[in-house]
């Protein structure tokens, strides 16, 4: 059996869940400890970041390697086209989502945090160690989280500024490709990544970051999601959602 070792609320595993999803192949989601998981990945992979994919006796670490492996080993339902041309751009466009994932990932946690500790929730899990001594594991988690993710205040305004320009850059490439997919005329990796990286922030019904309390958000980000959604960029990624998205396992994981 497959499996992904992820975060649940990290955006960068569920752009690995989709893939593997999109492949309709089977797996389970296996969920580590934020600042724990370092051990593990970097003696599995030699990298220290999820998600990891252990597929028989190989173990794949990050998001476009794990697109690029599942192409080569299970080709049917393709991630990337061809034509060399299709390719590189879907290739680029994932490039550009990846970096963008970083911002949203930094700007998004220091919304959260600052409204309460429900991240931090989904994080410990519903058994475990973990949650058995949650009065000492959930402080030094949070301690954890804010300093690998690098959450003060300067780097979070300056990621702001950042996804909103690569935001507008994608909104533009989008468009150029009549809006309905970001390469060709089916979904592909770069639709995949887009679509995952901004998730977050749009708190779509059925994923990670479902939200029905406004009282836990920020007004920043409820104007941010406003802005993004007034863009055929946020519509498209609700169409995709909506009609593209179909999971096959859980993100809880377990």
């Amino acid at each position: 059996m497959r499996t992904l070792y992820q975060f649940p609320l990290s955006h960068f595993c569920e752009k690995a869940r989709w893939l593997l999803d999109h492949k309709e192949l089977d797996y389970v989601a296996h969920n580590l400890i934020p600042g724990f998981h370092r051990a593990f990945t970097q003696l599995k992979t030699g990298q220290n970041s999820l998600p990891v994919l252990k597929d028989d006796s190989y173990w794949i670490a990050d998001s476009t390697e794990i697109a690029l492996y599942l192409d080569e080993t299970y080709p049917e339902h393709s991630l990337l086209r061809r034509d060399p041309e299709l390719r590189e751009q879907a290739l680029q466009i994932n490039n550009v989502a990846s970096e963008l994932g970083e911002h949203v990932r930094r700007w998004g946690l220091a919304q959260a945090l600052s409204q309460g500790d429900e991240p931090l929730e989904i994080m410990l899990g519903e058994q475990g160690y973990m949650r058995q001594f949650e009065k000492f594991s959930k402080p030094l988690i949070k301690t954890l989280v804010t300093k690998g993710y690098q959450l003060e205040s300067e780097k979070v305004t300056e990621s702001k500024a950042r996804m909103t320009e690569l935001i507008e850059q994608l909104n533009s490439a989008l468009i150029k490709n009549g809006g309905r997919y970001f390469v060709g005329d089916r979904l592909g990796l770069s639709d995949i990544a887009v679509c995952s990286m901004l998730a977050p922030l749009l708190e779509l019904g059925e994923t990670p970051w479902e939200n029905e309390h406004e009282e836990n958000r920020t007004g920043d980000f409820m104007n941010y999601q406003s802005y993004l959604l007034d863009l055929p960029l946020g519509q498209y990624i609700q169409r995709i959602y909506e009609t593209e998205r179909n999971a096959r396992v859980d993100w809880r994981g377990m």
